[in-house]
């Protein structure tokens, strides 16, 4: 025992117990002994001594709470499953080393960690307060400590980790909800990771419905945004289509008071507003036979019955108010009223019909073509066939000298009203009406001319899997998949792609929706796989930048205007399209990005028109005009209309085909006298405008023969070398376009060049006479000689000419050796001509160096007929 008793007072008998040691209530909490007391006995010895009686001592140890909780565990875990509550989601557990109750037990837990949806009771039982989201957060860390009942604390709280689990829910997984497409990128896959999640549900069978939603870019999808006619030229259709709502200009001026797309070419209309086609533009007699197309965009009438909405009509202008032919909507119905003239078979014939369909008024783009061949009408709306369900006859339309006036987006009314009006207004978009006389399409050119440049696609249909089956429907914008094996759909799935063939396609979002349905093995409750909502972006692309270069300023003779043949214009102009991209090294430095390196790249794309417009007064076609071959538009998807305002090549074609048919337009003037100068400037376009080129200025000068010959002789020196130059330097030609020829300096520059050669051909008379008299002197010894050997005989009076031709022959070589160099010597622009120009030259002063020579031999044989012995 760590005690002993001790004697106080041996007289009183008191006494103490003491510890021997300290006493650890942790080791022991309480002590039982026995105690007895013993006399001092008898004698000296303390011998006899004599003992009490004995008595039981019980010890308790008081604790003292030195000891702090401590957690059975370094960190606790638990794993919950989201939208549940739990009453326990785990316990924690502390203990204390104090050997009280007091001061041992744990009496209070708590979470340290603030704004946590957890509580924790006293015995250290966790719950969560609210349900749990796996998608807001997927684990938790709460810190927890605990307090003994003496309310001393743990010195280390525990880590506790809360995983969050999500609930099982059926449907497509692993999905980006943003797709990226650049331009130029080909077919790129929409989904390269989804699989399904079916929760080991009993599923036997998935159909799913990919859905590409582009309703809301331009007029249903992107397609190309060519003109009409360029469109028509592209697709192989007939020729001689007449647009009835072309982009307003000073010769199609009837489409400028409507409200307009500039992009797309697209009308709206809004019930107040119509458009009077000029006479001439749609001959009066369609033929039997006649094509009417358009582009769409109709909603629901307002009213119980409304009324009709035209599109297109050909009414009396006066006095009257018969409709000779018109295309309207009535009732979400299309119409097309054909009224034929009266002639020997006064009988009822087929005049309007009916056709029901819901696209009609569904708010979305659609391609109509009316196909004529009468008795028979046949509808084609977005390639696919239709034919009226209803065909109502009516009495042919009498004649009358009365004028017909063909409108659009209204019906002219001219009769049975007090002033010739408007009715029957269209409500919606109209886009590309045409009318085309004397022809009808075929199927092929009517899908070419709707077709969607966007679309779904699947990458390797060959490796779908036999268990597949899909279906596009014909603008390829939904798919449609059906499979039984879960895997073999996950596979078919990560295929579909997305597509864009258009080299400038339009920038935007494109919507795409996926919806699915199972069916399970023999459960009347099957899981429902929810819709996936994603997009697809479109960048926008490199805008280019097309650049017109060549000879911009040259004269010629009015003779060569004059011929059959003309002039060309254009011999050596050149199209190039360039784009502007930034560079982006790794090593940039942020600072450093500013100036980035900027790089010129030149591409290759189509054109849809190149005009050739006359600046100033158009052209008189009594006494000019511009002229091209019809031959150089052969194997070319390319037309030309020509007018007294210039001339216009258009189809959508390459740059280089542009460039070839360019360099061919010739212009004639068959009366230059009153024509000194004629101005021309090109322009051209990709996508119908929306890229155009620079305005390339030209200017043509005519050289009348009143200025002299040697005009003409000038006119080479100074202009074949500036289109040498810019044959043999076309990069250099742009800058050319800019520093066009101002008349004022060309004529003083032909002043100059006409005073040198004057001065060269002075020059040459003088040494060719120094150089005879030498000739002469040298020659009287020989002449001498000649006569003694020929005195027989005085005829033969042309051996003297030879014999005095050949040495001036040798002379005048040397001599245009010597004014050749001499001409060098002079400028520097002669040493650039073309052979073919210095022989030109040559030639004409060789000519006037003949004529001088003449009279030099003339004087030398009257001379030599002197010294002459008879």
């Amino acid at each position: 025992m760590p005690f002993e008793a001790v004697v106080l007072n041996k007289t009183s008998g008191e006494g103490r117990l003491r510890a021997k040691s300290p006493i650890d209530c942790e080791l022991q909490k309480e002590y039982t002994f026995i105690i007895q007391a013993y006399d001092c006995g008898s004698g000296p010895g303390g011998t006899n001594w004599k003992k009490s009686h004995k008595a039981v001592v019980h010890i308790q140890v008081k604790d003292v709470n030195e000891f702090s909780p401590v957690f059975k565990e370094s960190m606790y875990k638990a794993t919950v499953t989201e939208g549940k509550i739990y009453d326990s989601i785990l316990q924690v557990e502390a203990i204390d080393e104090d050997c009280s109750p007091q001061y041992s037990q744990i009496c209070n837990y708590e979470i340290v960690t603030t704004d946590v949806p957890f509580a924790i009771d006293r015995n250290g039982n966790i719950r969560n307060t609210e349900k749990l989201n796996y998608d807001n957060q997927h684990q938790y860390e709460i810190m927890v400590t605990a307090f003994d009942c003496g309310q001393k604390h743990a010195t280390e709280d525990v880590l506790v980790r809360v995983n969050v689990k999500p609930v099982c829910k059926p449907g497509w997984q692993d999905w980006n909800k943003r797709i990226q497409y650049k331009p130029g990128s080909g077919s790129i896959p929409l989904f390269p990771s989804i699989h399904l999640e079916t929760c080991d549900g009993p599923v036997s069978s998935i159909h799913a419905t990919i859905e590409l939603q582009t309703n809301y870019i331009g007029k249903g999808c992107d397609r190309e945004t060519y003109s009409e006619k360029s469109l028509q030229k592209l697709c192989g259709a007939s020729s001689g289509a007449i647009d009835l709502l072309p982009s307003p200009s000073a010769k199609t001026n009837w489409t400028a008071g409507l409200l307009m797309d500039n992009n797309d070419m697209i009308f709206k209309f809004d019930g107040k507003q119509g458009a009077k086609i000029p006479d001439g533009i749609v001959p009066k007699n369609l033929t039997d036979q006649f094509t009417i197309t358009l582009w769409m965009k109709h909603g629901p009438s307002p009213g119980l019955r409304a009324e009709k909405e035209t599109i297109l009509c050909n009414s009396d202008k006066t006095e009257m108010n018969r409709h000779h032919y018109a295309l309207y909507v009535h009732n979400c119905r299309l119409v097309f009223l054909l009224r034929k003239d009266f002639d020997q078979a006064d009988t009822f014939r087929p005049a309007e019909f009916h056709w029901k369909l819901d696209q009609i008024c569904d708010k979305e783009w659609h391609y109509y073509v009316v196909n004529v061949e009468f008795p028979v009408v046949t509808l084609y709306m977005d390639g696919t066939t239709y034919e009226p369900y209803l065909v109502t006859n009516d009495w042919p339309i009498h004649p009358s000298h009365i004028a017909m006036q063909l409108t659009v987006g209204a019906c002219w009314q001219g009769g049975e009203v007090t002033k010739p009006r408007f009715a029957q207004y269209f409500h919606g978009s109209l886009a590309s009406l045409t009318i085309r006389p004397g022809k009808i399409e075929s199927q092929k050119v009517i899908s070419c001319l709707q077709a969607c440049k966007e679309g779904l696609d699947i990458n390797s249909l060959e490796s779908l899997g036999q268990g597949i089956k899909y279906h596009f429907n014909p603008s390829q914008s939904v798919l449609v998949m059906e499979g039984d094996d879960i895997e073999n759909i996950n596979q078919a799935l990560r295929k579909v792609s997305y597509i864009n063939s258009r080299q400038f396609p339009t920038a935007g979002v494109r919507r795409l929706k996926v919806s699915s349905k199972v069916q399970c093995f023999g459960e009347d409750v099957c899981i429902t796989i929810p819709d996936i909502d994603a997009h697809v972006v479109v960048f926008q692309a490199n805008e280019p930048k097309i650049t017109i270069s060549g000879m911009d300023h040259f004269a010629r003779p009015a003779a060569q205007f004059e011929t059959e043949r003309g002039v060309i214009l254009l011999p050596d102009i050149r199209i190039v399209s360039t784009v502007t991209k930034m560079e982006h090294p790794v090593d940039l430095k942020e600072h450093d990005r500013d100036n980035k390196p900027v790089v010129l790249e030149e591409m290759l794309h189509n054109l849809d028109f190149c005009d050739i417009l006359v600046i100033g007064a158009e052209l008189d076609p009594k006494q000019e005009c511009l002229e091209l071959d019809r031959v150089e538009l052969q194997g070319k998807h390319l037309d030309a209309t020509n007018s007294t305002a210039g001339y216009s090549v258009y189809g959508v074609d390459n740059m280089h085909n542009y460039e070839q048919v360019l360099r061919q337009i010739r212009y004639r003037n068959w009366f230059t006298s009153a024509t000194f100068d004629r101005k021309f400037r090109v322009k051209c376009s990709e996508l119908n405008g929306r890229y155009t080129s620079n305005e390339f200025n030209l200017e043509v000068n005519i050289l009348h023969s009143s200025n002299s010959n040697f005009m003409d002789h000038v006119n080479h020196m100074i202009v074949e070398p500036q289109f040498l130059q810019s044959v043999r330097h076309p990069e250099e030609s742009v800058n050319a376009v800019h520093n066009s020829v101002v008349p004022s300096v060309a004529t003083l520059v032909i002043i100059i060049c006409v005073s040198i050669l004057i001065f060269i051909i002075t020059l040459g008379v003088y040494r060719i006479r120094t150089a005879h008299q030498h000739s002469a002197a040298d020659n009287e010894g020989s002449k001498e000689n000649e006569m003694d050997w020929d005195d027989s005989a005085l005829t033969i009076t042309v051996n003297p000419m030879e014999k005095y031709e050949k040495p001036h022959q040798t002379e005048e070589e040397s001599e245009e050796e010597d004014i050749e160099d001499e001409d060098e010597d002079t400028t520097s622009a002669e040493s650039d001509e073309s052979d073919e120009e210095e022989e030109e030259e040559e030639e004409e002063v060789i000519v006037q160096k003949r004529d001088k020579q003449n009279v030099t031999r003339q004087e030398q044989l009257e001379w030599d007929d002197s010294t002459l012995r008879y």
